[in-house]
C-alpha cells in the first residue's frame, strides 16, 4: 500500500490522463465512425467508378497501362479478379495486409452485383464492382490503405502524446511539491507539538482548503499553548500554595519535640498546626469543587428560589465576620423568585461577600442591591475597600489568582472562590463582571436569567 501522498498525488494524475486519453479515444471514434465510414464509401465508390468508365472506353492493355499509372494507387489497392479467382493487382501494399475476398463476393460480383463492406471497422472500405471488358466480365476490388501521410500523422501523435505525458508529469511532479509541502510542514508541526514544542511558525498563506486547514491548526496551537501554560501555571500555584502550610507544619511540629517548651507555647504551636492543616483541607475541597464544576459532572438541581432572602441569609451567616470589624451593609432587595441551584448559589454569593468584608476597611459600608427587568435580574455587591487594579481586573477568576499580592500576609485565602463563582454563574448561563479603583472599592455585578437555565 502507497503511503506516500506525493507518490499518490502523481500516480493519481498519471492515471487519470492515460485513462483520460483512452476514453476520449474511443468515444470520439464511436460519435465519429459512421461519418468516417460514409465518407470514404463516397470516395472508394467515385474512383472505382472511374476506373470502371476507363475500361469501359479503352482496350484492355491500355486500361490496365492506364490504371498502374494513377497516382491514386497511394490510397488504393486494387485487384481485379477472373472467373477462376486468378486476380492481377495494382497498387503498393506498403505494409498492408489486404482483405481476403471470399469466393461468393467474387461470383456475386462476377454476376454483376456489388460489394461494399467496412472489415476493420473506421475507413477501411472494401469495394467489389463489375468490370466489362472485351475479354469478358471481371470482378474488381477496391481496398482503401492508409495514405503514406497517415503513419507520419501516426507516429507524430504517439510521439506527441509521450512528449505531452512527460511534459505532465514533471508539472504535477513540481506541481505536488507545492501542494504536499503544507501537509509535511503540519506534520512536523504536529510532531513538535507533541514532544512539547509550542513555539512553530507554520507561514502558510494559501487561501485554498489546506490554508484554512493551515490557519485552524494554528489557532488550535494557540489554544493548546494557552493550556500548557495553565497547567505550569495550576501546578505552580499549588506548589506554591501548599508549601507554605506544609513549611509551617513541619517547623512548628519539630518545635513541638523540644522537652522545655512551655505550655503555652505548645497550645499556641499546635493552634498554628491545626490552622494550616484546615487551609490546606479548605484549599483541597476548593480545587475538588472547582474540578467538578468545569468538568460538569455535577448536574445542577434547579429550583424556585427567593433571590432576595438567600442573599440576607448569607449576610446573617457572615455575621462574625463583619461585626466584629464594625461593617454595615445597606440594602436595596427587591423580591424577586429565579430558577437555579439553590446550594450552587448560595455558595456565590457566600465568595463574594466574604472577598467584600475581608477587603472593606474597619467600619466600612457594604452596598447590595437587586435589579430586575423582563429578562434578567441583576444582583450588585459594592464595597469601599482597598480596589483592584484595572491589569488584574481581567485575571481576577482564574484560579490562584490574588491581586493583593503585596498584601499576602494580611489578607489570607487560595484564591479560588471567584474561580468558582465564575463558574457557578456560568453553569447558570449568567455573566459576572467587576468594577473597581484602587483605593475606590469593588464592585461584582452578577447577571442571571429568569427564566429556567438549559443544559
Amino acid at each position: 500500500m502507497i503511503k506516500s501522498l506525493y507518490i499518490r498525488v502523481v500516480l493519481t494524475f498519471l492515471v487519470s490522463v492515460i485513462a483520460g486519453t483512452v476514453i476520449a479515444f474511443y468515444v470520439s471514434t464511436w460519435i465519429f465512425e459512421e461519418k468516417l465510414n460514409v465518407n470514404a464509401q463516397i470516395n472508394s465508390r467515385n474512383f472505382g467508378q472511374d476506373v470502371v468508365r476507363i475500361y469501359k472506353t479503352l482496350p484492355l492493355r491500355e486500361a490496365d497501362a492506364f490504371v498502374s499509372e494513377m497516382k491514386q494507387l497511394d490510397s488504393y489497392y486494387i485487384r481485379i479478379y477472373e472467373a477462376t479467382g486468378q486476380f492481377q493487382s495494382y497498387g503498393k501494399l506498403n505494409g498492408h495486409k489486404p482483405v481476403m475476398v471470399t469466393m461468393e463476393q467474387l461470383k456475386k460480383v462476377i454476376d454483376g452485383g456489388v460489394v461494399q463492406e467496412t472489415p476493420n471497422g473506421i475507413a477501411t472500405v472494401l469495394l467489389g464492382l463489375p468490370l466489362k471488358t472485351e475479354m469478358g466480365t471481371k470482378a474488381m476490388f477496391l481496398e482503401t490503405l492508409a495514405p503514406p501521410s497517415a503513419s507520419f500523422v501516426a507516429k507524430w501523435g504517439l510521439i506527441f502524446a509521450i512528449c505531452s505525458l512527460i511534459a505532465g508529469s514533471l508539472l504535477i511532479l513540481v506541481a505536488s511539491v507545492f501542494l504536499v509541502r503544507p501537509i509535511k510542514k503540519l506534520t512536523k508541526a504536529t510532531k513538535r507539538i507533541a514532544a512539547g514544542d509550542f513555539n512553530v511558525k507554520l507561514n502558510i498563506k494559501q487561501t485554498s482548503e489546506l490554508g484554512t486547514l493551515a490557519r485552524s491548526f494554528e489557532e488550535m496551537m494557540h489554544d493548546l499553548q494557552q493550556l500548557e501554560q495553565m497547567r505550569r501555571d495550576f501546578v505552580s500555584n499549588v506548589s506554591h500554595e501548599v508549601q507554605s502550610p506544609l513549611t509551617s507544619i513541619s517547623g512548628y511540629a519539630q518545635a513541638l519535640k523540644q522537652v522545655n517548651l512551655a505550655d503555652h507555647e505548645r497550645s499556641r504551636y499546635l493552634d498554628i498546626i491545626i490552622a494550616e492543616a484546615k487551609r490546606m483541607s479548605k484549599m483541597s475541597d476548593s480545587l475538588l469543587k472547582l474540578s467538578l464544576l468545569e468538568s460538569q459532572s455535577q448536574q445542577l438541581r434547579l429550583a424556585t428560589l427567593s433571590l432576595d432572602e438567600q442573599i440576607r441569609r448569607v449576610i446573617v451567616a457572615l455575621q462574625p465576620q463583619w461585626s466584629a470589624r464594625n461593617i454595615h451593609f445597606e440594602l436595596d432587595l427587591q423580591t424577586v423568585k429565579v430558577t437555579a441551584d439553590h446550594d450552587q448559589l448560595n455558595q456565590v454569593w457566600t465568595n463574594i461577600l466574604a472577598n467584600s468584608i475581608k477587603f472593606s476597611k474597619d467600619g466600612g459600608v457594604i452596598n447590595v442591591s437587586i435589579l430586575q427587568d423582563i429578562k434578567n435580574v441583576t444582583v450588585r455587591i459594592s464595597d469601599s475597600g482597598i480596589g483592584i487594579p484595572l491589569e488584574d481586573q481581567k485575571r481576577i477568576f482564574e484560579r490562584f489568582f490574588k491581586a493583593d499580592r503585596s498584601h499576602s500576609r494580611k489578607y489570607e485565602g487560595s484564591g479560588m472562590g471567584l474561580a468558582i463563582v465564575k463558574q457557578i454563574v456560568s453553569l447558570h448561563q449568567g455573566d459576572i463582571r467587576v468594577e473597581s479603583e484602587p483605593g475606590q472599592g469593588t464592585t461584582f455585578i452578577v447577571t442571571l436569567s429568569i427564566t429556567t437555565p438549559t443544559d
